[in-house]
């Protein structure tokens, strides 16, 4: 039990507490954002390790368990399936120097992100979702387990579907529980989540919950517009963090 005497543990949870608030009111950055504090105190492997039970937890209770839920499965089945498959391949390169592979997702992140905020949103034919889901699950799948982000391509190709706002937010949900169900798998066949680490991680899921109840009840009072400008900022802070990552000294 010597996790609960650990130095760091008090800015662990106000890391998850922040992170869940970013997630809730923006339905992602959970990740990236206990990530990036956490980096700058313990490993990247100990930062993944705690952050898998409270991703998991946070997405679970993000993919809304009332009507609709089947249909959602139902409707994204093809990209779940892609995302699991693509990052459990992409889990093998974690071992590998991925400092360019983070780069050019900062900079896609970068460029999606200023095109959210300042031109006209992205639509796809509607179409085109059938073929496009499971190629689009596999890509997300292969950059989350090389970098460990969840985010490209699937979030710009769930906005293009122009869904409700709730709708968007819980079909990210569901992407982001498979991105974080193959990771953690990933981790624990690579030795990096074991019993500890499955105790620190759990530590973690109480001020993410928290954070993440802050951030709905603060989205459900802001408008679609304001709404608009979080989750593009939280794409611009989340393109800071890789390329800050991508630009300093090895």
């Amino acid at each position: 039990m010597t996790v609960l005497y650990d130095p760091v543990l008090p800015l662990v949870c106000a890391t998850f507490l922040l992170a869940g608030v970013v997630k809730g009111v923006t339905g992602m950055g959970l990740p990236t954002v206990a990530m990036g504090i956490l980096g700058t105190l313990i490993s990247p492997a100990a930062a993944a390790a705690w952050l898998i039970l409270p991703s998991l937890l946070t997405n679970l209770w993000q993919c809304g368990w009332g009507a609709g839920l089947l249909d959602r499965l139902r409707r994204f089945g093809t990209l779940l399936g892609g995302i699991v498959v693509g990052t459990l391949c992409g889990a093998h390169l974690l071992a590998s120097d991925t400092r360019w592979t983070s780069g050019a997702l900062g900079f896609a992140l970068l460029l999606y992100a200023l095109y959210g905020l300042f031109s006209r949103p992205l639509r796809l034919p509607a179409h085109l979702e059938r073929w496009l889901s499971p190629v689009v699950g596999l890509i997300t799948g292969l950059v989350t387990g090389v970098s460990g982000v969840f985010v490209i391509p699937a979030v710009p190709y769930l906005q293009s579907l122009d869904m409700a706002r709730e709708d968007t937010v819980r079909a990210l949900g569901l992407a982001f529980t498979a991105s974080t169900l193959a990771l953690g798998a990933g981790l624990a066949e690579a030795g990096a989540f074991g019993g500890g680490d499955a105790l620190r991680s759990a530590i973690a899921i109480v001020p993410a919950l928290a954070g993440m109840w802050l951030g709905q009840e603060v989205r459900r009072r802001i408008s679609a517009a304001m709404f608009r400008r979080c989750f593009f900022g939280v794409l611009l802070l989340l393109a800071a963090h890789l390329l800050l990552r991508f630009f300093s000294p090895a």
